[in-house]
């Protein structure tokens, strides 16, 4: 019997039908990576199971402790608030269940080795880079804490991976949006706009980044992150690193 906590993977939900289709796709490569390794997926919304009713079958089911992983790229309300509230209730209710919740994914530069390469099935070329101006451009928050990190990640990707320029961009609650961004790096003169969606599966907001890509004639528009394969090591990384704090004892149980 595999004695490891079970990974609980919580994304967000999203009534497009491809939003569950590809967090199915990733947790298959999550358990690829790491046969035997019990991987569960619950949904804040929109689609089941939800994340409550996942908890409560594995502690009918015997299962003692979980790793519950965030499906998400930055710090923001979901991660600091919802998250650990639904967390937190399910484990009044489950006595018997100790939950903790691991690290969100980002930053990473398995993110950004994952943007790379949906950069690459669009046709960027290696020799383009110096060329090319990437928008950076992601669902958006109203939490200032993932706008900064946004900015941040894109002014490391422009100093170590030799791209012309590196400008983040938004497709809700903050500015600027994606039209707006591929227009201002044409303004300066950069020759070819590549539009990389710092998003994890398709859906409104995505599509969102797509339609301003087109309507400001971006030259490329890399596909959503999806399952790829750093974002599945990525997940394993994460597990890891919730296992490992447990084990030194600096990772808080939400257990009652």
């Amino acid at each position: 019997m595999d004695t490891r906590p079970t990974l609980l993977v919580i994304a967000h939900g999203s009534r497009d039908p491809r939003h569950a289709a590809t967090v199915s796709a990733l947790c298959a490569r999550v358990r690829a990576l790491r046969p035997g390794l019990r991987v569960e997926v619950g949904y804040l919304d929109f689609n089941a199971p939800r994340v409550p009713r996942v908890l409560e079958r594995l502690s009918a089911e015997g299962v003692r402790e979980v790793v519950a992983l965030p499906l998400l790229l930055t710090r923001a309300f979901h991660a600091k608030s919802d998250i650990p509230a639904v967390l937190r209730e399910a484990a009044a209710r489950l006595p018997l269940l100790t939950i903790r919740q691991a690290e969100v994914l980002g930053p990473s530069s398995l993110l950004t080795a994952a943007l790379e390469r949906r950069l690459a099935e669009a046709g960027l070329r290696p020799g383009d880079r110096r060329s090319t101006g990437v928008v950076l451009a992601s669902a958006g928050s109203s939490d200032p804490e993932a706008g900064a990190v946004l900015a941040e990640i894109a002014r490391e990707w422009w100093h170590t991976a030799g791209w012309c320029a590196v400008r983040p961009a938004f497709a809700s609650a903050s500015l600027p949006r994606t039209a707006d961004a591929v227009r201002a790096l044409r303004a300066e003169g950069v020759k070819r706009v590549a539009v990389a969606p710092y998003v994890i599966a398709p859906g409104f907001l995505p599509d969102r980044i797509a339609a301003g890509a087109r309507e400001a004639r971006a030259d490329l528009l890399a596909p959503v992150l999806g399952p790829a394969p750093e974002l599945a090591r990525l997940l394993v990384r994460r597990y890891d690193g919730a296992v490992l704090a447990h084990a030194r004892g600096d990772l808080t149980a939400l257990s009652a």
